[in-house]
């Protein structure tokens, strides 16, 4: 899933195309690096940036939709939005997912899919409103505030949101659980959910694993956000070993390279050649 970032504030410079031009170059390259999904945001997810609203994050996703859809009319098209009236402006382009990445913050939203036809990224942010970073966030349970007490909060409210969705209308086959590093969580927290990813996978939906240069590879490695690549090609890796299938990500050859090597080294796809020591 490639990332196409409509905003003048994306926290990576090397994803900020407030001109259509330039989102549209940024799409074509990213199809040509093997991306499957394109995945267009309209407003910086942070609290960090200007105030977007709705009318100006319809501004900058829907021109992009239309043109996308125009040129490539088989790829994944999916939304970067919390927000039910941006899907709704974009329910005429044929729009194949919503990425919903404040946790049904907007009710409605879920619902707007539904009747568009369209899948849904079920997220956790722990609560948190859209745009808010975490502070002291803490976790805890029943069973106390162990390191495993974000995974059991992480599991119960992304079953309990792939529930809402299919009440709401979409299918189950169209249902994505994304785990949201980062979002409502320490970099303790984001590691430690990154490595129970197959607990995830015992829920029964792809899991979407949303890592590229994000924060919390940063504070690992104390690397900033233009030196991030390889923290998230090892998470990359990682992810996918464990069962993740969807990868969003700014760099799109490295990522589709690592996802293939991965998928060969379980045996789940053949090596594009095998000739060395053949007869």
């Amino acid at each position: 899933m490639a990332i196409v970032n409509r905003t003048p504030d994306s926290f990576w410079g090397g994803n900020r195309h407030t001109e259509l031009d330039s989102a549209i170059a940024a799409l074509r390259d990213a199809v040509a690096a093997g991306a499957d999904i394109v995945d267009v945001g309209g407003v910086r997810a942070g609290q960090e940036g200007a105030v977007v609203d709705a009318s100006e994050e319809i501004r900058r996703v829907v021109p992009f939709l239309e043109a996308a859809r125009s040129e490539f009319p088989d790829l994944v098209l999916s939304l970067d939005t919390w927000r039910s009236e941006v899907a709704r402006a974009a329910a005429d382009v044929g729009l194949d997912l919503v990425n919903d990445t404040w946790a049904g913050h907007d009710q409605e939203l879920v619902h707007v899919a539904a009747e568009i036809g369209a899948g849904v990224v079920v997220s956790h942010t722990g609560g948190l409103p859209p745009r808010t970073d975490p502070v002291a966030v803490t976790y805890a349970d029943v069973q106390g505030a162990d390191e495993l007490a974000v995974v059991r909060d992480v599991l119960r409210r992304l079953a309990d949101g792939a529930a809402g969705a299919r009440e709401a209308g979409v299918p189950a086959e169209r249902i994505l659980i994304d785990p949201t590093l980062d979002f409502g969580k320490t970099t303790r927290h984001s590691l430690t959910v990154l490595r129970h990813t197959g607990d995830l996978a015992g829920l029964g939906y792809p899991i979407l694993q949303a890592l590229s240069r994000k924060d919390f590879v940063g504070e690992t490695l104390d690397l900033e956000a233009d030196d991030r690549l390889e923290g998230t090609l090892a998470a990359t890796a990682v992810a996918a070993w464990l069962g993740a299938t969807v990868f969003r990500a700014h760099d799109v050859r490295a990522t589709r390279r690592v996802v293939d090597m991965v998928a060969s080294i379980r045996g789940d796809r053949p090596p594009a050649t095998a000739v060395r020591g053949e007869p």
